[in-house]
């Protein structure tokens, strides 16, 4: 595994990303206050099959974040720039969380840059309950009034197993630039309603994956937006909570390979034929 650091010459800004493996690119975006390393599982396992690229999401480890206040749409254009960069014109793009948004906006927005997408604990249409919770943590969060690592009870199950993950998740949190994370955590807040109404014009595959005990990124969003998607695949882990990705990554490892499996068999094909 490596790192790699280029400038983003259209939008002026430096973007990091951690690369393993050959073959199929596979682009993950991981979520706010998280940073490329809290996909270790992922580029550990996939990287058999994948040329894994884990990137930095703007603020959020080693790439620079933006100068003003963003929208999800930004994330979505700063992405599709990021990958207008590489060797590759088609991606597999998996997102967790704030990454979950970016990658399915990517995929309505750019289609001709994604050939499947997977969203992970992903957020859809919240109730206006939770609109207002989440809108005043972004609030809070932008005047210094809250603590960064509050989500980790919600995140984690009090399971032995889990608490070096939990330690690893909240070094993390404590990491991250300030005010990076405030302007990713703003666009999530507001972004569950930017793309929900644009599933239907997805083109490519997209599996939706959660927990069964996230309250947040709920299983019954993730059946929403398999449904509205036409070609969408929902999978609800049990007994796992948002960070799913890390607490139960074989299960993760397991579906996304089954799922991305054809891009695999397409790559191959194709290089076959040129």
């Amino acid at each position: 595994m490596i790192r790699k650091t280029r400038q983003l010459s259209d939008l002026n800004l430096r973007v990091s990303w951690l690369e393993a493996g050959q073959g199929t690119p596979l682009v993950l975006v991981h979520g706010v206050g998280m940073n490329a390393e809290a996909w270790f599982p992922q580029l550990a396992a996939l990287s058999r099959d994948f040329h894994v690229i884990a990137v930095d999401m703007p603020g959020h480890g080693e790439s620079e974040g933006f100068h003003h206040a963003a929208t999800l749409q930004d994330y979505v254009g700063w992405l599709a720039s990021f990958l207008r960069t590489q060797k590759a014109r088609r991606f597999a793009v998996a997102g967790h969380s704030m990454g979950a948004l970016i990658a399915a906006g990517l995929a309505i927005e750019h289609p001709e840059l994604v050939s499947h997408a997977v969203v992970i604990s992903g957020v859809y249409k919240r109730s206006e309950q939770a609109s207002k919770a989440v809108i005043k943590r972004a609030r809070e969060l932008t005047q210094g009034e809250v603590r960064i690592d509050a989500p980790l009870d919600r995140w984690f199950s009090d399971d032995a197993h889990e608490q070096p993950l939990r330690h690893r998740v909240g070094t993390w949190l404590q990491q991250v630039d300030r005010q990076g994370y405030a302007r990713a955590y703003q666009a999530f807040a507001e972004g569950d309603r930017t793309y929900a109404d644009r599933w239907p014009e997805m083109r490519c595959p997209v599996l939706v994956m959660t927990g069964e005990l996230d309250a947040n990124s709920s299983p019954a969003m993730t059946h929403q937006m398999a449904e509205a998607a036409p070609n969408g695949v929902a999978v609800v882990v049990g007994n796992a909570r948002h960070m799913l990705n890390l607490t139960d990554a074989e299960r993760v490892n397991e579906e996304m390979l089954t799922f991305l499996r054809p891009a695999v068999i397409g790559n191959k094909l194709q290089t076959v034929k040129e």
